[in-house]
Protein backbone atom coordinates (compact mmCIF):
# COMPACT_ATOMS: atom_id res chain seq x y z
CA UNK A 1 0.00 0.00 0.00
CA UNK A 2 2.64 2.62 1.03
CA UNK A 3 4.90 1.86 -1.60
CA UNK A 4 2.15 2.45 -4.01
CA UNK A 5 1.82 6.02 -2.19
CA UNK A 6 4.82 7.23 -2.49
CA UNK A 7 5.55 5.91 -6.55
CA UNK A 8 1.96 7.95 -7.12
CA UNK A 9 3.37 11.23 -4.91
CA UNK A 10 6.89 10.83 -6.96
CA UNK A 11 4.60 10.08 -10.39
CA UNK A 12 2.71 13.36 -9.78
CA UNK A 13 6.04 15.63 -9.31
CA UNK A 14 7.85 14.22 -12.26
CA UNK A 15 4.34 14.65 -14.18
CA UNK A 16 2.30 17.18 -13.02
CA UNK A 17 -0.78 16.16 -15.91
CA UNK A 18 -1.01 12.84 -15.09
CA UNK A 19 -3.76 10.33 -14.22
CA UNK A 20 -3.54 8.30 -11.32
CA UNK A 21 -5.76 5.26 -10.56
CA UNK A 22 -5.24 2.73 -7.72
CA UNK A 23 -6.93 -0.60 -7.66
CA UNK A 24 -7.33 -2.36 -4.40
CA UNK A 25 -9.23 -5.48 -3.51
CA UNK A 26 -13.51 -5.30 -2.93
CA UNK A 27 -13.72 -5.33 0.82
CA UNK A 28 -9.73 -5.10 1.60
CA UNK A 29 -7.87 -2.95 4.09
CA UNK A 30 -6.86 -0.37 1.44
CA UNK A 31 -9.85 1.74 1.29
CA UNK A 32 -9.18 3.41 5.13
CA UNK A 33 -5.35 3.94 4.67
CA UNK A 34 -5.96 5.73 1.29
CA UNK A 35 -8.20 7.99 3.36
CA UNK A 36 -5.22 8.71 5.97
CA UNK A 37 -2.66 9.09 3.33
CA UNK A 38 -1.72 12.89 2.57
CA UNK A 39 -2.54 11.76 -1.51
CA UNK A 40 -5.33 11.53 -3.55
CA UNK A 41 -5.49 9.50 -6.69
CA UNK A 42 -7.85 10.75 -9.48
CA UNK A 43 -9.73 7.14 -8.92
CA UNK A 44 -10.17 4.44 -6.66
CA UNK A 45 -11.52 1.27 -7.92
CA UNK A 46 -11.90 -2.65 -6.39
CA UNK A 47 -11.39 -5.74 -8.08
CA UNK A 48 -12.33 -8.89 -6.57
CA UNK A 49 -9.36 -11.28 -6.10
CA UNK A 50 -8.38 -13.93 -3.30
CA UNK A 51 -5.63 -16.32 -1.94
CA UNK A 52 -4.85 -19.41 -3.66
CA UNK A 53 -1.54 -20.34 -1.12
CA UNK A 54 -1.80 -21.78 2.01
CA UNK A 55 -5.56 -21.91 2.06
CA UNK A 56 -7.90 -24.88 1.83
CA UNK A 57 -9.27 -26.38 -1.16
CA UNK A 58 -12.83 -25.06 -1.10
CA UNK A 59 -11.15 -21.76 -0.38
CA UNK A 60 -8.75 -22.10 -2.93
CA UNK A 61 -12.40 -23.02 -5.29
CA UNK A 62 -13.84 -20.16 -3.81
CA UNK A 63 -10.17 -17.27 -5.01
CA UNK A 64 -10.40 -19.08 -8.12
CA UNK A 65 -13.53 -17.63 -8.75
CA UNK A 66 -13.11 -14.32 -7.22
CA UNK A 67 -9.96 -13.86 -9.37
CA UNK A 68 -12.02 -15.13 -12.81
CA UNK A 69 -14.68 -12.20 -11.91
CA UNK A 70 -11.98 -9.66 -10.85
CA UNK A 71 -10.34 -10.26 -14.42
CA UNK A 72 -13.23 -9.56 -16.29
CA UNK A 73 -13.58 -6.53 -13.76
CA UNK A 74 -10.10 -5.18 -14.35
CA UNK A 75 -10.37 -5.80 -18.55
CA UNK A 76 -13.64 -3.25 -18.14
CA UNK A 77 -10.74 -0.31 -16.02
CA UNK A 78 -8.80 -1.13 -18.61
CA UNK A 79 -11.27 -0.63 -21.63
CA UNK A 80 -12.48 2.55 -19.86
CA UNK A 81 -8.80 4.53 -18.96
CA UNK A 82 -6.96 2.67 -21.54
CA UNK A 83 -3.38 3.21 -19.42
CA UNK A 84 -0.11 3.81 -20.64
CA UNK A 85 1.38 1.75 -17.93
CA UNK A 86 0.16 -0.52 -14.82
CA UNK A 87 1.99 -0.74 -11.46
CA UNK A 88 1.79 -3.65 -9.49
CA UNK A 89 2.94 -3.71 -5.61
CA UNK A 90 1.94 -7.66 -4.39
CA UNK A 91 -1.05 -9.12 -3.44
CA UNK A 92 -3.18 -11.27 -5.17
CA UNK A 93 -5.32 -8.48 -6.18
CA UNK A 94 -2.45 -7.90 -8.39
CA UNK A 95 -3.08 -11.33 -10.45
CA UNK A 96 -6.72 -10.53 -12.21
CA UNK A 97 -4.74 -6.62 -12.84
CA UNK A 98 -1.57 -8.17 -14.25
CA UNK A 99 -3.95 -10.55 -16.40
CA UNK A 100 -5.73 -7.92 -17.66
CA UNK A 101 -3.10 -5.62 -18.29
CA UNK A 102 -1.23 -8.47 -20.37
CA UNK A 103 -4.31 -9.23 -22.17
CA UNK A 104 -4.96 -5.84 -23.29
CA UNK A 105 -1.01 -5.23 -24.46
CA UNK A 106 -0.72 -3.02 -21.56
CA UNK A 107 2.56 -3.18 -20.05
CA UNK A 108 3.24 -3.86 -16.36
CA UNK A 109 5.96 -3.37 -13.53
CA UNK A 110 6.22 -5.11 -10.55
CA UNK A 111 7.32 -3.43 -6.95
CA UNK A 112 8.92 -6.44 -5.09
CA UNK A 113 9.45 -4.85 -1.78
CA UNK A 114 10.48 -7.31 0.30
CA UNK A 115 14.07 -9.39 -0.94
CA UNK A 116 12.70 -12.37 -1.60
CA UNK A 117 9.07 -12.82 -3.78
CA UNK A 118 5.83 -14.77 -2.31
CA UNK A 119 4.25 -16.38 -4.79
CA UNK A 120 1.60 -13.81 -6.21
CA UNK A 121 5.04 -11.69 -7.56
CA UNK A 122 6.76 -14.86 -8.92
CA UNK A 123 3.48 -15.68 -11.06
CA UNK A 124 2.87 -11.96 -11.50
CA UNK A 125 6.59 -11.63 -12.94
CA UNK A 126 5.56 -13.88 -15.79
CA UNK A 127 3.00 -11.52 -17.35
CA UNK A 128 5.62 -8.08 -16.54
CA UNK A 129 8.17 -6.42 -18.80
CA UNK A 130 10.11 -5.29 -15.83
CA UNK A 131 10.17 -6.32 -11.61
CA UNK A 132 11.56 -3.49 -9.13
CA UNK A 133 13.63 -4.69 -6.14
CA UNK A 134 14.89 -2.86 -3.24
CA UNK A 135 17.96 -4.72 -3.21
CA UNK A 136 20.12 -6.11 -5.62
CA UNK A 137 19.72 -9.58 -3.54
CA UNK A 138 16.53 -9.70 -4.64
CA UNK A 139 18.02 -10.97 -8.64
CA UNK A 140 18.50 -15.13 -7.77
CA UNK A 141 14.70 -15.15 -7.48
CA UNK A 142 14.43 -13.85 -11.26
CA UNK A 143 15.21 -13.91 -14.88
CA UNK A 144 18.45 -12.57 -15.74
CA UNK A 145 17.97 -8.89 -17.24
CA UNK A 146 14.24 -8.77 -15.55
CA UNK A 147 14.97 -6.77 -12.37
CA UNK A 148 15.59 -2.85 -12.04
CA UNK A 149 16.94 -1.80 -8.28
CA UNK A 150 15.30 1.28 -7.47
CA UNK A 151 15.34 0.97 -3.50
CA UNK A 152 12.21 0.89 -1.56
CA UNK A 153 10.07 4.22 -2.21
CA UNK A 154 9.60 6.18 0.88
CA UNK A 155 6.48 8.46 1.38
CA UNK A 156 7.57 12.28 0.68
CA UNK A 157 5.89 12.51 4.20
CA UNK A 158 8.96 10.64 5.79
CA UNK A 159 11.81 11.76 3.49
CA UNK A 160 10.90 15.54 4.54
CA UNK A 161 11.14 14.26 8.10
CA UNK A 162 14.07 12.54 7.73
CA UNK A 163 15.98 15.58 5.70
CA UNK A 164 14.78 18.86 8.02
CA UNK A 165 12.84 18.03 11.33
CA UNK A 166 15.84 16.21 12.85
CA UNK A 167 16.16 14.68 16.48
CA UNK A 168 15.91 17.82 18.49
CA UNK A 169 12.54 18.44 16.77
CA UNK A 170 11.60 14.80 16.68
CA UNK A 171 11.96 14.87 21.07
CA UNK A 172 10.37 18.05 21.46
CA UNK A 173 7.43 16.49 19.95
CA UNK A 174 6.58 13.98 21.75
CA UNK A 175 8.25 15.57 25.06
CA UNK A 176 10.96 13.56 25.72
CA UNK A 177 14.40 14.04 27.44
CA UNK A 178 17.22 14.34 25.12
CA UNK A 179 19.63 13.05 27.80
CA UNK A 180 17.80 9.62 28.43
CA UNK A 181 18.03 6.84 25.31
CA UNK A 182 14.69 6.70 23.27
CA UNK A 183 13.67 3.44 22.53
CA UNK A 184 10.52 3.04 19.73
CA UNK A 185 8.40 -0.38 20.00
CA UNK A 186 5.49 -0.94 16.46
CA UNK A 187 4.45 -3.66 15.10
CA UNK A 188 1.98 -2.30 12.97
CA UNK A 189 -1.43 -0.50 12.55
CA UNK A 190 -3.36 -3.91 14.55
CA UNK A 191 0.12 -4.06 16.50
CA UNK A 192 1.77 -7.32 17.85
CA UNK A 193 0.27 -9.05 20.47
CA UNK A 194 3.54 -11.14 21.49
CA UNK A 195 5.79 -7.53 21.29
CA UNK A 196 3.20 -5.67 22.96
CA UNK A 197 2.75 -8.07 26.29
CA UNK A 198 6.90 -8.56 26.09
CA UNK A 199 7.32 -4.65 26.01
CA UNK A 200 5.45 -3.82 28.89
CA UNK A 201 6.50 -6.75 31.40
CA UNK A 202 10.02 -4.79 30.60
CA UNK A 203 8.97 -1.02 31.10
CA UNK A 204 9.72 -0.67 35.03
CA UNK A 205 13.09 -1.99 34.54
CA UNK A 206 13.52 -0.08 31.22
CA UNK A 207 12.74 2.81 32.92
CA UNK A 208 14.64 2.36 36.01
CA UNK A 209 17.59 2.29 33.37
CA UNK A 210 17.14 5.64 32.17
CA UNK A 211 15.52 4.58 28.54
CA UNK A 212 12.35 6.16 27.20
CA UNK A 213 10.12 4.32 25.44
CA UNK A 214 7.59 5.30 22.33
CA UNK A 215 5.27 2.51 22.48
CA UNK A 216 2.73 2.13 19.54
CA UNK A 217 0.73 -0.37 20.34
CA UNK A 218 -1.45 -1.03 17.68
CA UNK A 219 -5.70 -1.13 17.53
CA UNK A 220 -5.86 -4.61 19.14
CA UNK A 221 -3.90 -3.89 22.48
CA UNK A 222 -4.30 -0.28 22.87
CA UNK A 223 -7.01 -0.36 25.56
CA UNK A 224 -5.48 -3.20 27.32
CA UNK A 225 -1.58 -1.36 27.30
CA UNK A 226 -3.34 1.50 28.25
CA UNK A 227 -4.98 0.53 31.41
CA UNK A 228 -1.92 -1.08 32.44
CA UNK A 229 0.30 2.01 31.75
CA UNK A 230 -2.48 3.99 33.88
CA UNK A 231 -1.96 0.96 36.64
CA UNK A 232 1.88 1.70 37.04
CA UNK A 233 3.11 3.28 39.79
CA UNK A 234 5.40 5.60 37.80
CA UNK A 235 5.22 5.68 33.88
CA UNK A 236 7.28 8.67 33.70
CA UNK A 237 9.32 7.81 30.31
CA UNK A 238 6.67 5.80 28.91
CA UNK A 239 4.65 7.19 25.64
CA UNK A 240 1.88 4.97 24.62
CA UNK A 241 0.00 5.50 21.30
CA UNK A 242 -2.23 2.84 19.48
CA UNK A 243 -0.52 3.91 16.18
CA UNK A 244 0.90 6.89 14.37
CA UNK A 245 0.44 8.26 11.11
CA UNK A 246 2.15 11.22 9.38
CA UNK A 247 3.70 11.49 12.66
CA UNK A 248 5.44 8.09 12.22
CA UNK A 249 8.41 9.61 11.09
CA UNK A 250 8.96 11.69 14.18
CA UNK A 251 9.04 8.68 16.06
CA UNK A 252 11.31 7.44 13.86
CA UNK A 253 13.67 10.04 14.56
CA UNK A 254 13.67 10.48 18.12
CA UNK A 255 14.40 6.83 18.70
CA UNK A 256 17.76 5.36 19.13
CA UNK A 257 16.92 1.50 18.73
CA UNK A 258 13.51 -0.11 17.32
CA UNK A 259 11.72 -3.09 18.18
CA UNK A 260 9.64 -3.80 15.23
CA UNK A 261 8.62 -6.75 13.15
CA UNK A 262 10.15 -7.73 9.94
CA UNK A 263 7.37 -6.55 6.83
CA UNK A 264 8.90 -4.54 4.13
CA UNK A 265 8.24 -1.22 5.15
CA UNK A 266 11.48 -1.83 7.32
CA UNK A 267 13.94 -2.08 4.62
CA UNK A 268 13.10 1.21 3.33
CA UNK A 269 11.94 3.05 6.66
CA UNK A 270 14.81 2.31 9.14
CA UNK A 271 17.47 3.14 6.78
CA UNK A 272 16.37 6.32 5.72
CA UNK A 273 16.32 7.03 9.86
CA UNK A 274 19.46 5.41 9.90
CA UNK A 275 18.09 3.56 12.65
CA UNK A 276 19.14 0.38 14.28
CA UNK A 277 16.40 -2.49 15.28
CA UNK A 278 15.72 -5.61 17.23
CA UNK A 279 13.73 -7.56 14.70
CA UNK A 280 11.07 -9.93 15.00
CA UNK A 281 9.92 -11.67 12.48
CA UNK A 282 6.20 -12.10 12.13
CA UNK A 283 6.25 -16.20 13.13
CA UNK A 284 2.86 -17.44 11.99
CA UNK A 285 3.38 -16.08 8.07
CA UNK A 286 4.90 -16.98 5.11
CA UNK A 287 8.97 -16.79 5.49
CA UNK A 288 9.52 -13.32 3.96
CA UNK A 289 9.86 -10.94 7.33
CA UNK A 290 12.10 -13.61 8.18
CA UNK A 291 14.37 -13.19 5.42
CA UNK A 292 14.24 -9.63 5.78
CA UNK A 293 15.17 -9.56 8.83
CA UNK A 294 18.44 -11.76 7.98
CA UNK A 295 19.18 -9.41 5.91
CA UNK A 296 19.37 -6.16 7.52
CA UNK A 297 21.30 -7.99 10.11
CA UNK A 298 23.80 -9.34 7.85
CA UNK A 299 24.40 -5.78 6.62
CA UNK A 300 24.89 -4.84 10.43
CA UNK A 301 21.77 -2.71 10.80
CA UNK A 302 19.78 -4.83 12.96
CA UNK A 303 19.57 -8.02 15.30
CA UNK A 304 17.23 -11.09 15.04
CA UNK A 305 15.04 -11.70 17.78
CA UNK A 306 12.82 -15.08 17.39
CA UNK A 307 9.26 -14.59 18.26
CA UNK A 308 9.12 -17.31 21.03
CA UNK A 309 12.18 -15.45 23.08
CA UNK A 310 10.72 -12.11 23.39
CA UNK A 311 9.95 -12.82 27.01
CA UNK A 312 13.41 -14.16 28.44
CA UNK A 313 15.86 -12.13 25.68
CA UNK A 314 14.22 -9.05 25.04
CA UNK A 315 15.75 -7.19 28.35
CA UNK A 316 18.61 -8.37 28.02
CA UNK A 317 19.36 -7.75 24.66
CA UNK A 318 17.88 -4.30 24.85
CA UNK A 319 20.38 -3.42 27.68
CA UNK A 320 23.46 -5.27 25.95
CA UNK A 321 22.53 -2.63 22.92
CA UNK A 322 21.39 0.47 24.68
CA UNK A 323 24.79 -0.24 27.17
CA UNK A 324 26.93 0.14 24.50
CA UNK A 325 27.32 3.02 22.58
CA UNK A 326 29.85 2.45 19.98
CA UNK A 327 27.85 -0.86 19.18
CA UNK A 328 25.08 0.90 18.18
CA UNK A 329 26.98 3.99 16.35
CA UNK A 330 28.15 1.43 14.32
CA UNK A 331 24.35 -0.29 14.06
CA UNK A 332 23.34 3.21 13.42
CA UNK A 333 26.18 4.15 10.55
CA UNK A 334 25.17 0.31 8.36
CA UNK A 335 21.78 1.12 8.76
CA UNK A 336 22.35 4.57 6.66
CA UNK A 337 24.34 3.56 3.97
CA UNK A 338 21.10 1.30 3.11
CA UNK A 339 19.19 4.31 2.86
CA UNK A 340 17.54 4.93 -0.96
CA UNK A 341 15.90 8.33 -0.64
CA UNK A 342 15.62 8.63 -4.14
CA UNK A 343 13.69 5.00 -4.33
CA UNK A 344 10.26 6.26 -4.84
CA UNK A 345 11.51 8.71 -7.64
CA UNK A 346 13.48 5.96 -9.17
CA UNK A 347 10.27 3.50 -9.58
CA UNK A 348 8.20 6.66 -11.26
CA UNK A 349 11.07 6.57 -13.81
CA UNK A 350 10.85 3.29 -14.62
CA UNK A 351 7.21 3.31 -14.91
CA UNK A 352 7.12 6.49 -17.01
CA UNK A 353 9.75 4.40 -19.27
CA UNK A 354 7.72 1.66 -19.54
CA UNK A 355 4.62 4.14 -20.66
CA UNK A 356 7.17 5.60 -23.58
CA UNK A 357 7.24 9.00 -21.25
CA UNK A 358 10.39 9.22 -20.84
CA UNK A 359 13.90 7.89 -22.76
Amino acid sequence: MYPAVAAAEALRQQHRGIELIFVGSAGGFEQPLLEEANFRFDQVAAVRAGPLHGVNPLRAVFSLANLAIGTVQALRLLRRHAPRAVLLTGGWVGLPVAWAAWLSRVPSLIYLPDIEPGLAIRTLQRYAARVAVTAADSAQFFPPGKIVVTGYPVREALRAAASQAGREAALNHFGLDPARRTLLVFGGSRGARSLNHALIAIVPELLAAGVQVLHLTGTLDWETIAAQRAAMADADGYHVFPYLHEEMALALAAADLAVCRAGASTLGELPLFGLPAVLVPYPHAWRYQKVNAEWLAQQGAGVVLEDAALKTDLLPLLRSLLDDPTRLAAMRERSAALAQPRGAANLADELLRLAGEKA
